[in-house]
């Protein structure tokens, strides 16, 4: 296996399911974080919000993010995926379903509104902490 693979691994056990990581954005050329619940799947971290929160407002503006959690931080790119009940979200949303199933249906989301969203953080790089091991990964290039 891999030193990547190895992270992959990692990151799959360790965010592969409802996490909380902090999201960080640039508003007016400040910084602004949040922490959210956030699921990783893919190289991406994703989350369900509202289209018109201020990180939402602050991505369109500059899509460029970071994150943090659990021994991991990166950095990406932040994407609207459009409403959560979209035809093009129908496989990501089934499993954001599953993975926040113990918060999503007590009142935080309403699906019937059209700016209920994915967010999407491609990541482009990270730095994670395992054991002792220190892997810098490049998720754009596949390597650690």
């Amino acid at each position: 296996m891999t030193k990547y693979d190895e992270a992959i691994r990692i990151l799959n056990e360790r965010f592969g399911k409802d996490t909380l990581i902090s999201v960080a954005t640039i508003d007016d050329n400040r910084p602004a974080v949040r922490i959210v619940d956030g699921y990783y799947e893919e190289g991406a971290f994703y989350t369900v919000t509202y289209a018109l929160s201020g990180k939402m407002q602050q991505i369109k503006v500059n899509p460029n993010v970071a994150i943090c959690g659990e021994w991991f931080t990166a950095r990406g790119i932040g994407e609207n995926l459009g409403h959560i009940c979209s035809s093009e979200n129908t496989d990501i949303a089934a499993r954001l379903r599953t993975a926040f199933a113990e918060w999503y249906n007590n009142g935080h989301v309403n699906e019937s509104d059209p700016n209920t969203v994915i967010l999407r953080i491609r990541l482009t790089d990270g730095v994670l902490f395992s054991h002792g091991t220190r892997y810098d990964v490049d998720f754009v290039n596949r390597k650690a």
